[in-house]
């Protein structure tokens, strides 16, 4: 199996990797570019304020020497590692802490403009091209009796901003890839938590393609995964029961079908060819109308549980009396009762009692109960059917007195062409489908039905039907 989602993942990882540290340099420059730059403006333009306000304003009242003004620059420039400028309003350098102190022929700033630059802003620049390399400069008016005698410029080279935002960025770079390194343990995480049992629900989704329904999951995990995995066996299961089921069942239609059609075609074959004698043809063609007459019952109850399947089948329901439903279905096994004497009570609550539901399927429900219950009743015994009404559900009942069915086969009465053993009852022209047609149409009515039942003292079959709610009983 390729591993497309694993290399998928990977790549995604370096991928949004290698954006992510695009966007760190990129981003991550110019912001700490920004905040050397502004600590650094603040900081001299501090320092410009204070040697305005101080030393420049001395020098200029003559209370300060030319000299010890230039040494008091100087050493302020060496601790902050820049050059101080003080500049007559002409433009004209009186100082430069760059360079010896001047006495005379003063270097002059061409075009010279304060406005420019004086204030609380700073600039990036070459300072009105004296400069050969890039400075950060600010500048600031040295005021004596509210006039403006000069100006304390301060520059620091662009190179030294540069070193510490290239600093800052190296440490930005060093915590992004420790970070990138962490993150890159999700990969065999991932493929531990993930793609490996992802890959051992796919190797089970290619043998249930394959047809190995066999094949179980090999996963016990409490998460989506395991769910899945689990969701996936308990269908190989189903569709396993199902192929068996179907099996099963074509196995049981071939038979029930091959049975009488052989004993047909036996019996036919000896009389045209005059085996059986004229004398012994009736006995032999009513066996011949009697297979027959089970091939058009099973062909029919296969065509009803063929309707009954059909999802969303249409029932026609209406509001009827099902006590009255019970006395005409029970009223037509009056023959076969009084051949087995074998007496039919009914237990029925109220005069009537309506239920919302369809009465013709409801009526094959009770006839296929009732048939079943004389199949396995002895004779002279008794079958009572009954009524009754519960927190507006109504209950029907059909109980023989009959041998009972095992315990260990209660479950398997609803299955389609099960049959219990011969010595519960000795009707052969029973098909296997009854109960199973019996189940599917209270299904389809959303109703239950349930069976209790006693080896050696008999069965009773109770289904459930809704109270009809535009008639009282």
């Amino acid at each position: 199996m390729k591993k497309y989602l694993y290399i998928k993942f990977v790549l995604a990882f370096f991928i949004l990797g290698f954006i992510g540290f695009f966007i760190v340099a990129l981003a991550g420059s110019s912001m700490a570019e920004h905040h050397v730059e502004s600590v650094y403006s603040n900081q001299l333009y501090r320092e410009a304020t204070d040697i305005a306000s101080n030393r420049a304003t001395k020098y200029y009242r003559e209370t300060l020497s030319p000299e010890d003004t230039y040494q008091n620059l100087c050493t302020v420039a060496s601790y902050q590692n820049c050059s101080i400028w003080l500049i007559s309003p002409q433009g004209e350098i009186l100082m430069n802490t760059a360079e010896p102190m001047y006495t005379e022929d003063y270097p002059r700033i061409e075009d010279f403009n304060p406005g420019t630059a004086s204030g609380s802003y700073y600039q990036t620049g070459f300072f009105f091209d004296e400069f050969s390399q890039e400075q950060l400069s600010v500048m600031v008016p040295v005021t004596v009796n509210m006039r403006v005698e000069g100006y304390v410029a301060i520059h620091l080279p662009m190179s030294v901003i540069y070193e510490e935002r290239d600093d800052i960025l190296n440490i930005i770079y060093i915590l992004f890839f420790i970070f990138l390194a962490v993150l890159a343990m999700i990969i065999p995480v991932f493929s531990f938590m993930i793609y490996r049992p992802l890959k051992k629900i796919i190797e089970g989704a290619d043998a249930f393609a394959s047809g190995n329904l066999k094949y179980n999951i090999p996963l016990d995990k409490e998460d989506e995964l395991g769910y899945l995995a689990l969701t996936l066996n308990y269908m190989s299961d189903e569709l396993d029961m199902t192929g068996s089921y179907q099996r099963k069942f074509i196995a049981n239609v071939s038979h029930d079908f091959r049975s009488p059609l052989t004993s047909i075609k036996g019996y036919t074959e000896a009389i045209l060819d005059g085996t059986i004698p004229p004398e012994l043809q009736e006995k032999y063609l009513k066996i011949v109308v009697f297979e027959t007459d089970r091939l058009y019952k099973l062909t029919e109850s296969l065509l009803t549980l063929n309707n009954l399947d059909q999802k969303g089948r249409h029932l026609d329901y209406s509001d009827f009396d099902i006590n009255n439903v019970i006395k005409t279905t029970a009223a037509t096994f009056e023959g076969t009762c009084r051949d087995r004497r074998i007496s039919i009570e009914l237990l029925l609550t109220g005069q009537t009692l309506f239920v919302h539901a369809d009465m013709v399927q409801i009526q094959q429900v009770l006839y296929n109960l009732i048939d079943n219950a004389i199949k396995f009743s002895p004779e002279d015994s008794v079958i009572k059917i009954e009524s009754s009404l519960k927190h507006e559900t109504v209950f029907v009942s059909v109980k023989d007195m009959g041998c009972g069915i095992a315990k260990a086969n209660l479950p398997k009465i609803w299955d389609r062409f099960y049959k219990i053993d011969s010595s519960r009852g000795k009707d052969r022209k029973g098909t296997g489908l009854g109960l199973s047609i019996v189940k599917e149409i209270i299904n389809a009515h959303n109703q239950n039905i349930n069976v209790i039942s006693t080896e050696g003292v008999g069965t009773e079959f109770i289904f459930t039907l809704a109270k009809s709610p535009e008639k009282e009983s």
